[in-house]
């Protein structure tokens, strides 16, 4: 049954997406971390119970997303059909592989039309950094780091945590990446309060980030690119970022397209120094972004298959 839920709301996000029109749980889930904020900046004052608060903010954050999202899907087990279904919506809401996709054509296709300044304005729609005094190929480089890293984090470790605890813990898992998007950030306003939320996503991304060297690679056989070369620079650079899960499938996808990520980035008016991922076997260019996109999309499919193998095999096993 959540195997069935599963593949209906893989289809459902490849179809659909995430329409801005449509009342995504996401959007409630930010709400709440920025009411639960305000009510712990009120009541811990200082820096290091701060820390604390964000602590506090991080547990009630997931615990509810999970426990909302458990009682939802369970008023519908009278009917065995409405049960999945609902369950296969929930988990699609989860899942952000078109929208990655549509995000990153956008800019694509804005930078085709040589409009440097409006590229800069798309990206920083889907960046953290600063795009203000991007160039053409800084751009690039930024829109195809992003659908690499967002490979794991909205595809990869929400169809994981499906495939472990279905939609409520695919649910929490999002909740976990959305407190790191919200408050997770290294500045001097989030530094205490986000710090537990940042440092649980890197836990929970662990995993699924290891494995995207692993399905990328894959990714890339099939759609003609060199498997071999993403899988070494999977792991020869997978140190190279602040993150201990970024620079895996950032360099998976570096290596299959013979290009280099990386490098300084302003985050918040901050240069932030990155060391370099990947060979710069050839110039980086635009048809990048577009190559990224298949990678990403082959990658999930790769991803769907290989979860269902092993979840299958458990199953039979434990039979």
């Amino acid at each position: 049954m959540n195997l069935i839920s599963i593949y209906l709301g893989y289809i459902l996000d490849l179809i659909i997406g995430d329409p801005y029109s449509f009342p995504h749980p996401v959007k409630y889930i930010g709400k709440l971390i920025k009411t639960l904020e305000s009510f712990i900046r009120r009541v811990f004052k200082t820096e290091g119970f701060l820390k604390f608060g964000g602590f506090i903010l991080c547990i009630a954050t997931v615990a509810i997303a999970y426990i909302v999202t458990y009682l939802f899907v369970n008023i519908f087990k009278f009917n065995y059909i409405l049960y999945i279904l609902v369950n296969g919506f929930v988990i699609y809401t989860t899942l952000a592989t078109k929208c990655l996709k549509d995000e990153a054509i956008k800019v694509y296709n804005v930078l085709k039309t040589g409009d440097l300044e409006k590229s800069r304005i798309q990206l920083s729609y889907i960046v953290g950094r600063d795009t203000t005094e991007l160039n053409e190929k800084e751009i690039i480089r930024a829109t195809v780091e992003t659908v690499a890293e967002n490979a794991v984090d909205g595809i990869i470790s929400p169809m994981f945590y499906a495939f472990v605890g279905g939609a409520p813990l695919a649910m929490a898992y999002k909740a976990i990446n959305t407190l790191d998007s919200t408050v997770g950030y290294k500045n001097d306003k989030y530094l205490n309060l986000g710090f537990a939320s940042a440092k649980l996503d890197d836990i929970v991304n662990y995993v699924p980030a290891r494995l995207s060297v692993l399905f990328m690679p894959i990714a890339s056989m099939i759609l003609g690119y060199n498997a071999k070369n993403s899988f070494k620079i999977g792991i020869r650079d997978r140190k190279n970022h602040k993150s201990p899960n970024c620079a895996l499938s950032e360099g998976a996808v570096a290596g299959a397209l013979g290009i280099q990520l990386g490098g300084t980035n302003v985050y918040f008016g901050k240069e932030v120094y990155k060391p370099t991922i990947g060979d710069k076997m050839t110039n980086i260019n635009v048809e990048n972004i577009m190559d990224t996109n298949r990678i990403m999309y082959m990658s999930s499919l790769v991803s769907l298959l290989i979860f269902t193998l092993v979840y299958t095999l458990i199953n039979l096993l434990c039979n």
